[in-house]
């Protein structure tokens, strides 16, 4: 049987709106494609999913149409499956590794997982419910995908949990950082409003060493789990670089996604030629912003090819479907302006691809004298991150960290500091949601295992 992928909207209809893009299959196409698992004795898809989904139990259950029992398993195994389903890179995962991949097309395993997950609201089947109280209190800080899944394994097993977020919508870069067209922010909110009447206590708009201190914190709480983002973006290091018209794709992106206030000046690219530097889904999603902001023409310009892009396939293949154009084997020597400190256009270097790397990475070198221009008038970096390490003025700075700056974590994911545990960009630098939600549930369970050897402290109420 071939794999069918989900309905989607037109490219037409869909730059004309920051909407979802993508149906669910119907029972019928669900079925059909679960059956195309052939669950394998020794499932790589298992071993390429972070978070460790039974995907072939599910899958099993799908095809004979048992959906809700197939939703207990997703669930049972995947926390926050319902979110993870729309941002998962599979193609790089789970898809990838499937053993059917190279003799026909791999399994559709997210969108069988959307279905499932939607069939089950839809259902009034919610995923596991919280634990009676065990009495112990702990704290969350941020409310992005780690926050979100520590606070969600935690509830599951009695803990009395409160998130803190220095911003006044919770959903971190899942809600202000990814467009509502890759994740429909409703998904989001359904999730935190489970959250909430799980017992989770959300307190917005407070920051950490400013509104509450960390003594007030240790007081309040047994354990503390710090979700927060840590990266830097990087900068382009050619002549032209600091130009008018030269900014950072993700807080274009943010502008255009979210309610708050932006930092930084609003950026206008309606009737602009727009070229995004970068082939990660970042590039993606800015190239993508920019056409539903009125951009007259998009590019993406990156350095290798088109196989050997870091995003998601198929989010490369929406945006070429809805206008965006590419130039490969090309990178930015120069960024031409005009005597205003406008900018003009792009001087590009044409490059070429050595072998693949132990990681499979292919490097690529320049080729001097292969030059050419393109014009702009407005060019976003979508370069990648560096790690961040704490400022001196945060109050975990006293944390262990290693030479990039990420924190240093035991195997439960605590730091040097008791009580005091960490995951996703904070430890590992910048990376997946679905790393941070791993490293949640793993501090989950660590924040367990230490509390179970510590008497219950009286602590004051932070909660309110």
């Amino acid at each position: 049987m071939a794999r069918t992928g989900l309905p989607k909207r037109s490219a037409r209809q869909r730059v004309a709106d920051f909407l979802e893009i993508y149906g669910l299959y119907d029972e019928v196409a669900a079925r059909e494609q679960a059956s195309r698992c052939v669950q394998c004795p020794e499932p790589m898809c298992v071993a390429g999913c972070p978070v460790g989904a039974h995907i072939p139990e599910w899958m099993a259950l799908t095809a004979e149409g048992h959906f809700l029992e197939a939703a207990a398993v997703l669930q049972s195994t995947g926390t926050m499956s319902d979110i993870c389903a729309r941002i998962c890179p599979a193609d790089h995962l789970c898809e990838g590794r499937c053993v059917v991949n190279g003799r026909t097309e791999p399994v559709s395993i997210q969108a069988v997982e959307q279905f499932l997950n939607a069939y089950a609201f839809a259902h009034g089947a919610a995923p596991t419910a919280a634990a009676p109280p065990n009495g112990r209190r702990v704290a969350v800080i941020g409310t992005g995908a780690g926050g979100l899944a520590c606070a969600d394994e935690l509830a599951r097993h009695g803990y009395a949990v409160t998130i803190f977020d220095s911003r006044p919508i919770p959903g971190g870069l899942l809600v202000h950082g990814t467009p509502a067209f890759r994740l429909e922010r409703s998904i989001v909110l359904r999730r935190i409003e489970f959250l909430q009447q799980q017992g989770v206590v959300f307190r917005l708009g407070v920051t950490v060493g400013r509104d509450v201190g960390l003594a007030e914190l240790q007081t309040g709480f047994e354990a503390i789990y710090l979700s927060f983002g840590a990266k830097k973006a990087r900068t382009l290091d050619v002549p032209g670089a600091g130009l008018q018209g030269v900014h950072q794709a993700l807080p274009f992106i943010i502008q255009k996604n979210s309610e708050m206030p932006s930092e930084a000046p609003p950026v206008d690219v309606a009737g602009k030629r727009v070229v995004v530097l970068g082939g990660g889904d970042t590039a993606i999603d800015c190239v993508r912003t920019a056409l539903r902001g009125g951009a007259s023409e998009a590019f993406g310009i990156y350095r290798r090819d088109a196989d050997n892009m870091p995003c998601t396939r198929r989010e490369y293949e929406n945006a070429v479907e809805e206008g965006v154009r590419f130039v490969f084997h090309a990178a930015p020597v120069a960024v031409l302006g005009d005597e205003r400190g406008g900018v003009t256009g792009l001087r590009l270097v044409r490059t070429t691809l050595g072998a693949a790397d132990a990681d499979g990475r292919r490097p690529f070198t320049v080729q001097p004298g292969r030059e050419l221009e393109m014009e702009a008038d407005c060019v976003f970096l979508a370069l990648g991150f560096d790690p961040a390490p704490l400022p001196a003025t945060s109050p975990f700075h006293h944390l262990a960290a290693n030479a990039a700056g990420g924190l240093v974590v035991d195997d439960n994911q605590m730091t040097s500091g008791p009580g005091i545990f960490a995951g996703g960009d904070l430890v590992r630098g910048p990376s997946s949601a679905l790393y941070a939600v791993r490293d949640a549930r793993k501090a989950a369970t660590g924040i367990h295992v230490y509390l179970a050897g510590r008497k219950p402290a009286p602590h004051a109420a932070l909660a309110g």
